[in-house]
């Protein structure tokens, strides 16, 4: 017999009945662990983490990070803003728009937020209407292409993200030519690499692009990490990268003449393993070929394994020790939204729950009301008690914002 699958001590199968379902749950515990091995990692250096709140952007989930010493990463205002509810203050928030309009440059610019620039563009407006006033960071794209699904690299040299480092003569021209202070240099790959040699590529080029700029105060490398999503999945080796990056980097102060910060903007580390999708099953049903288990979630919830042919494993909560049969798991979505093909699990029944597992990170960030569906409630389990940290959407949520223009006439048909 399996034990009840549980989340510090508490049996799911009773926070799905206390809270509902579908259902996003995180550990708690599980953020700090992975908090304290990523800060452990790296000896010798001055390390700052700065969370990446788009991974999961929850007020709960920031306040969280913020009682355990890491700061936070934005790409929005918005998400500054809830970082703000959080309590963090504008200079703990890294600002990385892309692309963004610049109105919403200027708000992030009158907010304190430390700016990340990353396009010549943007570099260009921000000497001329603020020169030396504003600090700046600048985004570079290294050209390294390393790691898994094409879709999340962002540091190749045809990805969209950053100023290319081909430019690195033109960058500092505009630097120089508005008087600007640049105060950080960054990369992020965003790539699921499996070793250290991708942060050193990169790193290599900051390093060398830091010799025009004498007022840094850190070197920034992004993120990129990659976690298990099933046994035997190759993950980052973490300790071999910090040891590696951190002599690397010891190096390069030397070189430079002081001690700056080395800045990490993890997301999917810190939260990926510590979440949970619990479903329903609403339908087991037999097809000449294929066995469907339809759950009352869909793409609309988790649209990674649609969009990036993301793996999430898959446990049976309610029957674990069923007769283990093969499965086409799908959601309820009125499109193709298929979780898993081929599936091997414990025999599922009508009304089971299923939890999708790995599913902290881009899980709810990315969840939409397509077909008018509400959104999941989410729970965090912190020192044994489950909380709830966002309720379930509902119907007056879903059409809040439309405008009923009661101009149309009803036409009589015979």
């Amino acid at each position: 017999m399996h034990a009840p699958y549980q989340i510090q001590g508490l049996d799911t199968l009773t926070i799905a009945q206390q809270f509902g379902l579908p259902l996003y749950l995180y550990d708690a515990d599980r953020i700090i662990r992975q908090i304290d091995t990523f800060r452990s990692s790296f000896t010798g250096v001055n390390l700052k983490i700065k969370y990446a709140a788009k991974s999961l952007t929850n007020l709960s989930i920031l306040k969280l990070m913020r009682t355990q010493g890491v700061d936070v990463d934005v790409v929005s205002v918005n998400e500054a803003r809830l970082a703000m509810l959080a309590g963090y203050t504008p200079q703990q928030i890294m600002y990385t728009p892309s692309g963004n309009a610049w109105s919403e440059i200027q708000e992030a610019i009158s907010l304190g937020l430390r700016l990340n620039v990353d396009s010549l563009p943007l570099l260009e407006q921000v000497g001329q209407n603020y020169g030396a006033s504003v600090p700046v960071c600048l985004r570079i794209n290294p050209s390294v292409a390393d790691g898994g699904n094409f879709k999340i690299q962002t540091g190749h040299a045809n990805s969209k993200f950053g100023i290319p480092n081909d430019y690195r003569d033109r960058i500092a021209a505009v630097v120089a030519q508005y008087d600007m202070v640049v105060i950080g240099l960054h990369i992020h790959t965003g790539s699921d690499f499996k070793d250290a040699g991708t942060f050193l590529k990169g790193a290599s080029v900051l390093f060398d692009m830091a010799a025009d700029y004498p007022d840094l105060q850190f070197i920034d490398f992004g993120s990129g990490f990659k976690v298990a999503y099933r046994e035997g999945d190759i993950v980052t080796d973490l300790a071999d990268l910090g040891t590696r990056v951190s002599a690397a980097f010891q190096a390069f102060c030397q070189r430079y003449g002081r001690e700056l910060e080395l800045w990490f903007e993890p997301g999917k580390y810190l939260v990926s393993e510590a979440g949970h999708l619990l479903t329903q099953v609403n339908i087991v049903k037999q097809h000449p070929t294929r066995r469907f288990v339809q759950v009352d979630s869909g793409l609309n919830h988790l649209i990674r394994p649609m969009m990036y042919d993301a793996w999430h494993d898959i446990v049976n909560v309610s029957n674990p020790d069923g007769e283990p049969t093969l499965y086409d798991v799908v959601g309820y979505i009125c499109e193709t939204d298929t979780f898993a093909t081929d599936r091997l699990l414990p025999e599922v029944r009508t009304g089971d729950v299923l939890s999708f597992e790995n599913a902290g990170a881009y899980g709810f960030s990315m969840a939409s009301t397509y077909n008018l569906r509400e959104r999941p409630a989410e729970v965090m389990v912190y020192e044994g008690q489950a909380h709830l940290i966002r309720q379930r959407d509902t119907f007056e949520d879903l059409t809040r914002g439309m405008v009923d223009i009661d101009v149309f006439t009803t036409v009589e048909t015979i």
